[in-house]
């Protein structure tokens, strides 16, 4: 399996974080040698919300040969939802690529049409904005349509890596890891 992480300018790092960390672990734990990823971006660095300087291992190109690519949120999000060159390359993932946000990284799969009649979800503080994109917004942790899932606010990353370790792994390689990550949900 392999995953796209996409990064940007004004990101919420935790947002992206939280999921890498859970995901990852199916390699760097040894559950499954040949999971795959890349961190990847349209530019040769990210600067995050706070200032923090993010270095991609993959500038550009098509998103066609990921099995998912995983979207965070944050304040580059809503300037990004006006940006044909960023949702055009979101829109080159496979047909069958399994697409996945966090926060408000839900309006950036809703420009790019992938929420066209769905349920999903995205911080409260967005909900409003996520209407025009999709068929209806969840007050929801994680809203899970298939092809697409969404997560809610920032630490919901942490909890939708660990629902997606399930899904590909199953129930007792997440509690592993969730275990190693000394993880409690709420």
């Amino acid at each position: 399996m392999s995953v796209a992480f996409i990064i940007y300018d004004e990101m919420t790092t935790l947002d992206f974080i939280g999921a890498y960390d859970a995901l990852t672990r199916l390699k760097t734990m040894g559950f499954q040698p040949d999971f795959t990823w890349d961190v990847c971006a349209l530019t040769e660095r990210v600067v995050d919300g706070t200032g923090l300087t993010i270095l991609p291992t993959r500038v550009g190109g098509s998103l066609a040969a990921y099995d998912m690519v995983v979207v965070p949120g944050g304040a580059g999000a809503r300037r990004l939802v006006d940006d044909p060159t960023f949702t055009g390359w979101l829109k080159t993932v496979g047909p069958r690529t399994r697409m996945v946000s966090v926060c408000s990284g839900a309006l950036l799969l809703g420009a790019a049409g992938f929420l066209d009649g769905r349920r999903a979800t995205t911080h409260r503080n967005s909900f409003d904005d996520l209407r025009r994109f999709c068929g209806e917004v969840r007050d929801e942790r994680i809203v899970d349509e298939g092809q697409v899932v969404t997560a809610r606010g920032v630490t919901s990353s942490i909890d939708l890596g660990l629902y997606l370790v399930e899904q590909i792994a199953g129930p007792e390689v997440r509690e592993k890891i969730q275990r190693q990550m000394d993880y409690q949900p709420a």
